[in-house]
C-alpha cells in the first residue's frame, strides 16, 4: 500500500483502571499510527486489551475509575485532553464505533430509523426530521438491507443476527466519519454472514476512504482485509508489522503460537496446537519482564528482557522482547515451519520466509 496522509496517531498509551487505591493499566503503552485509507487489525485472545483499546480512543470510560495516560492524536488535538462536550464531537461524527453485539448496542424500544436518526440529529442539525429519515433509508439501503423502508419501521428483535450489525454499520457510518473502529463486528455470525459484512466493510472504506482498526481473534479475517497489524497480549502490542510480514516472518513467541494454532484443511492427522496457560488477569499481571514467559516455561529466564520493549527488527516490523531471537517450541521446529508455510500460502498465498 502507497504512503498516504496520517490521519490518527497514538503515542504511549494507558489505561488504567481503579481497583481500591491503585490503577492497573489494561492498555499499558501502546503505540501506532493510522493512514487514510488503510486498515489496522488488532488481533489477539479475549482478554489482552483490544477492546479496550478501541474503547480509550473512543473515551468511553469512566475518568472517576479509570486513568488515562499518553496521548490520542486525532484532527490536530489530542484526544485525552478534551471535555465530555468536544468529545461528543468527535465521537460518531469523526470516529464512528462499530459494537461488537448488536442486540445489546441497539435501544430495543426504538425503532431502526429512529436510532439512525439520533446520531445524525446530534451531528447533522441542519437536517429536518424528514431529511434525517431519508437518510437513515440511504444507509440501510447503503449497507446492503433490503427493503430498507421496511426495516426502517421495524425494532431490532424483528431482525436477524447479520441484519442487526448492518444496522450497526449504518450507525456508524452515518456522519462520515474519517476512522471506523470496529470491534469483533463478525463474531456472534456464521461464516457466510461474515464474509458478507466484511465485503460490506471494505465496500465502504473503498466509497468513503475511511480509515479502519479493526479488532478481531480470527486471524483468516486479518490475512483478508488488514494492511497492518498490532498483535497484543496483556495489554501491550508484541508484535506490530505490515500483514504480509505477521504471516510469512512472524517473529514473537505470541505471534507464531496464534499461527500455529490454526488448524489445515488437510491435516486430519496432525494434533491442534495449544497456547499453554490462559492471558493473566489485570490485578496479577506480571508488570515487569516478559508478560508472556510464564506461558513458554521452556524459554530460560536469561532468554527474556527484564523490562521489555519494541526492537525494529526489519523496516516497519516490530517485536517486543529479545526471546524472539531464540524461541522455539516443544515440538520440532520443522513441523512449525511447515505449518507455518501452510498457513501463509492458504490465508494470503504467500511462503515463510524461513
Amino acid at each position: 500500500m502507497p504512503e498516504s496522509e496520517q490521519i490518527l496517531e497514538v503515542q504511549n498509551l494507558h489505561l488504567g483502571f481503579r481497583i481500591k487505591d491503585d490503577y492497573y493499566d489494561a492498555v499499558d503503552d501502546v503505540s501506532f499510527t493510522l493512514n487514510k485509507n488503510e486498515i489496522l487489525a488488532i488481533v489477539g485472545e479475549s482478554g489482552s486489551g483490544k477492546s479496550t483499546l478501541a474503547t480509550a480512543i473512543m473515551g468511553l470510560h469512566d475518568p472517576i475509575h479509570s486513568r488515562v495516560q499518553g496521548s490520542i492524536l486525532f484532527d490536530d488535538q489530542d484526544l485525552t485532553k478534551l471535555n465530555e462536550t468536544l468529545y461528543n464531537n468527535v465521537r460518531g461524527n469523526k470516529i464512528g464505533m462499530i459494537f461488537q453485539d448488536p442486540l445489546s448496542a441497539l435501544n430495543p424500544l426504538m425503532r431502526i430509523a429512529e436510532q439512525i436518526s439520533e446520531s445524525l440529529s446530534y451531528h447533522r442539525k441542519e437536517l429536518s426530521k424528514e431529511e434525517r429519515r431519508k437518510r437513515a433509508i440511504e444507509l440501510l439501503d447503503q449497507v446492503g438491507i433490503p427493503n430498507p423502508e421496511r426495516v426502517a419501521s421495524q425494532y431490532p428483535h424483528e431482525l436477524s443476527g447479520g441484519m442487526r450489525q448492518r444496522v450497526i454499520i449504518a450507525i456508524a457510518i452515518a456522519a462520515k466519519p474519517s476512522v471506523i473502529i470496529a470491534d469483533e463486528p463478525t463474531t456472534a455470525l456464521d461464516v457466510t454472514i461474515q464474509a458478507q459484512i466484511l465485503d460490506l466493510l471494505r465496500e465502504l472504506q473503498k466509497e468513503t476512504e475511511a480509515a479502519i482498526i479493526l479488532i478481531t481473534h480470527d486471524l483468516g479475517v486479518v490475512a483478508e482485509t488488514a494492511d497492518k497489524v498490532g498483535v497484543m497480549y496483556a495489554g501491550q502490542f508484541v508484535e506490530y508489522a505490515p500483514v504480509e510480514k505477521i504471516f510469512t516472518n512472524p517473529q514473537h513467541p505470541y505471534t507464531r503460537s496464534l499461527l500455529n494454532s490454526i488448524p489445515q484443511e488437510d491435516a486430519h492427522d496432525s494434533d491442534l496446537h495449544v497456547i499453554e496457560g490462559v492471558v493473566p488477569s489485570l490485578k496479577f499481571l506480571p508488570r515487569t519482564g516478559c508478560r508472556f514467559s510464564a506461558r513458554i516455561p521452556w524459554i530460560g529466564e536469561d532468554e527474556h528482557e527484564e523490562n521489555p520493549v519494541l526492537h525494529e527488527v526489519e523496516d516497519k516490523h516490530f517485536v517486543r522482547c529479545t526471546c524472539y531471537k531464540t524461541f522455539r517450541f516443544e515440538e520440532t521446529d520443522e513441523s512449525e515451519i511447515q505449518h507455518r508455510k501452510e498457513v501463509a500460502k492458504e490465508l494470503i498465498g504467500g511462503d515463510s520466509n524461513e
